[in-house]
């Protein structure tokens, strides 16, 4: 399993916010949801995407954002238009005096704006949370990436927008699912883009020997793994493929196997009602303890104490 599969397989949408949104200019939202990573597809017309501590980024027909961070930003048909929509977490929309727009803007199932059929047109998913393991692959990325529309295929976005103007058996799960299918292939053509500078674990792929120990690392987790078990199995010396992990991911093999290990372990603590030390010897820590300390060291507070936390009401 390459590192970008292993990653997303990990953070897909969970009954992901998704609209179609329409809109006539003037027009300006503000969005500050704190949605760790969001997803705009322009489908027609264009509008500008503004940090708000970043240089804006305008959009066209057919061109992919992907942003991840959660840090608010202006979305608008003009830079310097003032707000006229806030988005808070949730999805909960207001004016920027704080009266509520949920019902009188709602054009339709899944449909938002402020006209029916607005010459500036948009898919827009957020995924509400991510995993430990998604964190990962988040944080690599640029706080905002785009794709133009001749860098992806239109027919994921055709997708999406179809199932977003109906209602079905199962559409919840489909649709987040062709929302996942975005995400995978903007990340993608960002990684391959040679401009890019994603982390060497995303690239890792590339290399036979690194790839196929990032493939054991990924699929067999629960293997006790040494630096010198590794190197066999990929067929070099101990030493050489220490040196040759390291230069092509950027931390030694250990190093990288650990993190990946306990970022299972807070997503399993996280989501399963699990004993610690089941969840321990899933992802390859013999003793309870080890694995508790290794935790505290990453994470600050005890395996326990993580999952009490997530299991607090937001």
């Amino acid at each position: 399993m390459d590192a970008l599969t292993a990653l997303l397989d990990a953070p897909r949408a969970q009954g992901a916010f998704l609209l179609r949104v329409t809109m006539t200019p003037p027009w300006a939202v503000r969005v500050q949801d704190e949605a760790p990573l969001a997803v705009v597809a322009m489908t027609g017309g264009s509008a500008c995407y503004a940090p708000d501590d970043g240089d804006p980024v305008r959009l066209g027909p057919g061109d992919l954002l992907l942003i991840a961070r959660p840090d608010p930003y202006l979305f608008a048909d003009d830079v310097d238009r003032p707000p006229q929509a806030v988005i808070h977490p949730g999805g909960r929309c207001e004016t920027p005096a704080g009266a509520s727009l949920d019902l009188p803007t709602f054009r339709g199932v899944r449909t938002w704006g402020n006209a029916a059929t607005g010459r500036d047109t948009m898919l827009v998913g957020t995924y509400p949370s991510v995993s430990e393991v998604g964190s990962r692959l988040i944080k690599a990325l640029p706080p905002a990436l785009l794709v133009r529309a001749d860098d992806h295929h239109p027919g994921l976005v055709e997708l999406l927008a179809g199932e977003l103007r109906g209602v079905g058996i199962g559409q919840a799960s489909l649709l987040d699912r062709l929302l996942d299918c975005l995400t995978v292939a903007a990340i993608r053509q960002w990684a391959e883009s040679p401009s890019a500078d994603p982390p060497g674990w995303l690239r890792a792929g590339a290399d036979p020997v690194v790839g196929a120990a990032l493939d054991l690392m990924h699929d067999q987790t629960a293997q006790p793994w040494t630096v010198a078990s590794l190197a066999r199995r990929v067929g070099m010396s101990r030493a050489g493929f220490s040196r040759r992990f390291a230069a092509v991911v950027g931390e030694p093999p250990m190093a990288y196997l650990t993190s990946w290990r306990l970022a299972l372990a807070a997503d399993r603590l996280r989501a399963e009602d699990l004993p610690v030390s089941r969840v321990a010897a899933d992802v390859g820590y013999t003793s309870p303890f080890t694995f508790s300390t290794a935790f505290k060291r990453h994470y600050g507070v005890s395996p326990l104490t993580y999952r009490r936390r997530a299991e607090l009401p937001a």
